[in-house]
């Protein structure tokens, strides 16, 4: 069972569709004890850094999901998802995040056109047990104006170039994060998913 987090942002239909297109039972969480019992936990997110962690707060999801993770099961960000696991972002200073793996959230600089939007080119830079079938150069579909900046390099699995070379994916332990959303990225976003669900 894979348990969807829900904090009242974001589309979580087509995330729970793509998964359960690709074989998951898949559930969207009413409420932060429905994290316990899962097998794995999506985090998907759209917005702002700032108003997510207060959403987040609100909802009680904040020591839940720390608990999750300790607990070893697989844990996967999208989008804001993954940018909520490090400790800030420059979206909204001084807002702490959810601090599970160091580093910070940048901003495109303003002679980029922002936001980064549309299919890329995914590099990957290290094996991780998402890229199982993927391509190396594959396209995948990007919506964002801010982009993580780990302290370290040993986690990031997967670069894209917008300007240079940014990171867009990660992977620490149990603890995996994609910038790029799979459920818009249609054959490969799909296999990544369904990756994650062979876990």
């Amino acid at each position: 069972m894979i348990i969807i987090i829900d904090y009242h942002a974001g589309n979580l239909r087509s995330v729970q569709k793509a998964l359960q297109s690709v074989g998951a039972d898949a559930r969207i969480a009413s409420s932060p004890n429905e994290l316990r019992p899962a097998d794995k936990v999506v985090f998907p997110g759209v917005g702002a850094f700032g108003k997510a962690m207060e959403a987040l707060e609100q909802l009680k999801y904040i020591d839940a999901i720390h608990e999750f993770i300790k607990s070893g099961r697989p844990f996967l960000g999208i989008c804001l998802g993954l940018q909520l696991m490090f400790e800030s972002s420059e979206e909204n200073p001084g807002v702490k995040g959810l601090s599970l793996l160091p580093g910070h959230v940048k901003r495109f600089p303003d002679t980029l056109k922002v936001p980064h939007l549309g299919w890329n080119v995914l590099k990957q830079t290290r094996t991780s047990p998402l890229w199982k079938d993927i391509p190396s150069d594959s396209y995948f579909y990007f919506a964002h104006s801010y982009y993580i900046h780990p302290e370290e390099r040993e986690i990031v699995v997967g670069e894209t170039e917008y300007g240079e070379n940014i990171e867009v994916a990660i992977r620490y332990e149990n603890m995996y994060g994609l910038q790029f959303h799979p459920e818009k990225s249609q054959h490969m976003g799909l296999q990544v998913l369904k990756n994650f669900v062979e876990l």
